[in-house]
């Protein structure tokens, strides 16, 4: 099985600087590769102690230099916030300075704080992503950007430097809401699944979105990449009990962002699947009920219990790609990286042995040897 670790920069402890918040994440990001892992990720948020990465790419690039081997993923790009244009360029500028090390992970964002900060219509998303998405796709493969939409206009433009890799296989996007799923479908595109909802409406999910995959793109979709708040302890009480506290502090924290007590999702076009979660978020004891039920998504616990949990979420959805994050809701950095090192020495190379990758398939996917192949 492909692993990964994310980076995601979470400020949520009132007695840190940023700064020892970027000391610190950076410093574990840098044992990523000499721990074995494949791929390391960053994700894209403004204006909260949520995360502090606004520049996603621009992280991905600093860790290029840092690396040599492991690959370089996108948790998210939100589309709607930047000129695809640009993000197109940035993409193939990171894929050359990396030798072809980037997996492309895109997303239309849900944080109002953050539409309302950068001047985007939030109404306007899902058509503008969709856009945007055809356009950067179309021009990564192709070697040039035009496009003629609603929201997005771009007059043909050469991408400089030249794709020489195909991004076909190694494009994902982030699908919360079941409207995401046959749209990644017909982009041709992989699904970037964060436990967040009951497995078996994943797995319905998960099946339109093959099908329609399937009757579009005349292939199989590629296996979805599945990411997860990882507790590893060897003590199964102080895991339990560590888990719920920092887990449960990351959700809380998710909830506070995305303001998901309140109303303002029930009214919004093109947000109405958030409707029932923002009724039960306001309900009496509805943000512990779903602090719980999110807890019990994640991977934590012992090795062990760590291992079987990742194994059953691989069972259900067919991912061949884990990512955790290890370091989140304020948790001191010695347990942080702890909890790294634990799950990198006794989890992963099980991970890895137990589900050997397909290496034909996963060379289509972009998921394997990173070095440079022509596209």
């Amino acid at each position: 099985m492909h692993v990964g670790m994310g980076v995601i920069f979470q400020a949520e402890a009132e007695e840190r600087t940023d700064l020892d918040v970027y000391g610190n994440e950076l410093r574990l990001a840098d044992l990523a590769e000499p721990l074995g892992f494949d791929s390391i990720w960053g994700v894209e948020h403004h204006f909260t102690n949520h995360t502090i990465c606004p520049d996603v790419l621009q992280y991905l690039t600093y860790l290029a230099a840092r690396t040599q081997r492991i690959q370089l993923g996108s948790m998210v790009v939100v589309l709607p916030w930047h000129h695809p244009m640009r993000v197109a360029e940035q993409v193939m500028m990171l894929d050359h300075m990396s030798g072809g090390r980037v997996i492309l992970g895109i997303g239309r964002g849900l944080g109002r704080i953050e539409f309302e900060g950068l001047g985007v219509r939030q109404e306007d998303s899902r058509e503008t992503f969709n856009e945007a998405a055809q356009m950067i796709l179309q021009g990564l493969e192709r070697g040039y950007c035009e496009f003629d939409g609603k929201f997005v206009k771009q007059a043909r433009r050469d991408i400089r430097p030249r794709p020489f890799k195909t991004f076909r296989g190694r494009t994902y996007a982030a699908a919360v809401s079941p409207e995401s799923a046959p749209i990644l479908a017909r982009l041709g595109i992989g699904m970037l699944i964060m436990p967040q909802k009951p497995w078996d409406v994943v797995e319905t999910e998960l099946q339109e979105y093959r099908r329609i995959f399937r009757d579009v793109n005349g292939e199989e979709a590629p296996p979805p990449v599945v990411t997860g708040w990882v507790f590893c302890d060897d003590d199964p009480e102080r895991a339990r009990v560590q888990a719920h506290k920092y887990i449960g502090g990351y959700w809380r924290s998710l909830v506070r962002h995305y303001e998901l007590v309140g109303s303002h999702l029930n009214k919004m076009r093109g947000y109405e699947s958030y409707k029932k979660l923002q009724q039960m978020m306001s309900a009496p004891g509805g943000i512990d009920m779903m602090t719980e039920f999110f807890v019990g998504l994640q991977p934590w616990g012992t090795p062990d219990q760590c291992l079987d949990k990742i194994l059953d979420i691989q069972k259900r959805t067919g991912a061949e790609a884990f990512a955790g994050v290890f370091s989140y809701a304020g948790m001191p950095y010695d347990i942080a990286e702890a909890n790294l090192r634990r799950f990198a020495t006794q989890v992963m190379p099980r991970l890895k042995s137990r589900i050997p990758l397909d290496q034909q398939r996963i060379t289509r996917a972009g998921l394997g040897a990173p070095g440079p192949t022509p596209a």
